[in-house]
């Protein structure tokens, strides 16, 4: 018996529209592991997995893997479980606490802050609590399950994908799924195919999650996310690249290569 690929899975709400498959055993040959966005990338990166849904950026960290192409997790606008909570105006932050589990969202923060705003705090990780956060630091950065349910009130509140696309007018990309050479791209597209037929199943455990109310996961899922990926979202990709290495945050602007079949125009009529 051919063993099975050890995959690693973001065991939050957002990614479970990628993942569901490989985490109800849908999809056969896979081993999948749970971690969060942070350590797939350091699972993979160790050769301890040969796939993972990994922070974008981190693909370009990692010797050696592929993007499978045209599926990921995405924003055209506003994302909502990617947040910066602060307690002072955007361009007077001098502090920043940067969620543990975050690598993209990390770095486009920075991005955004320095070309948005023209703010160039200090920056630290820490822990996703906002209040001890919020105490050690102007802003703070949540991403995933504790973005979703954080109290907001009372402070500025920078949605990332907002930002970016008033930046630079592209859908945000923030996490991607990446494989070793020798694995298959296909099904990372049936987990998602799979994950499309059962939207109701995972709003449903995503409310049980979170406590957030049915209608707004709905939206959250079916309106602020995609799964989906097209040639405007590479085009977000590779900007997002590009201003990184600008930044010094990774070494070349280049993406790495794809994983599967070049991608089919959609048509809208």
């Amino acid at each position: 018996m051919t063993p099975a690929i050890p995959v690693s899975v973001v065991d939050f709400v957002n990614a479970w529209p990628v993942t569901w498959g490989f985490l109800k055993g849908a999809v056969e040959g896979f081993l999948p592991i749970t971690d969060l966005p942070s350590a797939c990338a350091d699972r993979l990166a160790r050769g301890e997995v040969q796939a993972g849904i990994i922070p974008a950026i981190e693909a370009a960290r990692i010797p050696g893997v592929r993007i499978v192409r045209g599926v990921g997790i995405a924003s055209y606008n506003r994302v909502r479980s990617v947040l910066l909570l602060s307690r002072v105006p955007f361009p007077e932050i001098r502090s920043v606490a940067l969620d543990t589990s975050s690598r993209s969202s990390a770095a486009i923060v920075r991005l955004l802050l320095a070309d948005l705003y023209g703010a160039h705090p200090e920056y630290h990780r820490a822990v996703p609590e906002l209040p001890r956060m919020l105490a050690t630091a102007d802003a703070a950065l949540l991403i995933g399950d504790p973005a979703l349910t954080a109290n907001s009130e009372g402070l500025h509140v920078l949605d990332l994908a907002e930002g970016w696309n008033r930046l630079t007018g592209l859908p945000l990309v923030t996490a991607i799924w990446a494989v070793r050479r020798d694995v298959a791209p296909e099904p990372f597209l049936w987990s998602r195919d799979y994950a499309r037929h059962r939207i109701g199943e995972i709003i449903d455990a995503a409310r049980a999650r979170t406590g957030l109310d049915r209608k707004l996961l709905a939206e959250y899922f079916e309106m602020n996310l995609h799964y989906d990926l097209d040639e405007d979202d590479e085009r977000g990709l590779a900007e997002f690249y590009r201003r990184a290495a600008v930044h010094g945050l990774i070494s070349s602007p280049d993406l790495p290569p794809f994983s599967g079949v070049p991608l089919v125009p959609r048509s809208f009529s």
